[in-house]
This record gives structure tokens, C-alpha cells and sequence, in this order.
């Protein structure tokens, strides 16, 4: 038998490759220029960014489940 969690984790992986895929199929210029951009930022801004991300993400998470 399968977790809760573990099918609202497939769930929510779902849902990222959907947007993902929306946003490249509705404007791929700008998704390139949003992946060069992000090659030319800096590792620490990358990783700030993708921490406050995360920390967002958990919130949210918490937010929903209480």
C-alpha cells in the first residue's frame, strides 16, 4: 500500500513538469534567455535563490497540511 505522502509527492512532481512544459510551450524565447540568465548568475545567488525556494515550499506545505 502506498503513502498519502508519497502519492501527494508524485502529485506535486506532476504538477511541476505541467507548468514546466506550459511555460516552454507557450514562450520557449523566453524560456532560453531565462536559462542563459541563469548560467550567468552567480553560484551564491543561485543557491540563496534556490534555498528561499525551498523554505517557501515547506511553508506552504506546512500551511496546507495544518
Amino acid at each position: 500500500m502506498r503513502s498519502i505522502a508519497f502519492g501527494d509527492f508524485l502529485i506535486g512532481l506532476g504538477i511541476l513538469f505541467v507548468l514546466e512544459g506550459i511555460l516552454f510551450a507557450a514562450s520557449p524565447s523566453w524560456m532560453r534567455r531565462a536559462m542563459k540568465s541563469a548560467l550567468e548568475t552567480p553560484d551564491n545567488i543561485l543557491r540563496i535563490v534556490g534555498i528561499g525556494s525551498a523554505v517557501v515550499g515547506l511553508i506552504l506545505i506546512w500551511l496546507v497540511r495544518r
